[in-house]
């Protein structure tokens, strides 16, 4: 393979190139940092895999146990509870966010402005209860 024949090598696969005289199809092998697995890849097929069946097993074998261990990992967070947790979490970081300065100091002007906020709703049902009680 050449670089101007407009292929990209694979990541992580050491390129070593040729064509098989039988059938014109391109090939290339290497190595798999991960797993130390050798690889070989059709240009023309897609994703390479392993030639010792052995191999293919085991990987399969870890690809079976990384799906495995994503698959508890997303059934964990979708949990009810998990969510409750993680949105308790949020409403505590938002809520300390907004009362205090990134150097850890109270915001009165805003803890001031909440108060009185606070204050003026419950003035005003103490006077709409008093109204209605007449």
């Amino acid at each position: 393979m050449t670089k101007d024949d407009g292929a990209e090598p694979r990541v992580g696969v050491e390129p070593q190139a040729g064509v098989e005289p039988q059938t014109g199809v391109e090939r290339q092998t290497g190595v798999e940092p991960r797993t130390g697995v050798e690889l070989q890849t059709d240009r023309t097929a897609g994703p390479a895999f392993p030639s010792d069946p052995a191999k293919i097993e085991e990987l399969i074998a870890q690809r079976r146990a990384h799906l495995s261990s994503t698959i508890d990992e997303l059934a964990a967070r979708a949990q009810p509870r998990e969510i409750a947790r993680r949105s308790a979490a949020d409403m505590k970081g938002r809520f300390r966010a907004f009362v205090t300065t990134p150097d850890g100091e109270l915001r009165t002007e805003r803890l001031a402005a909440v108060a009185g906020a606070v204050t003026a709703v419950v003035v005003a049902l103490v006077l709409l209860r008093r109204r209605s009680n007449r």
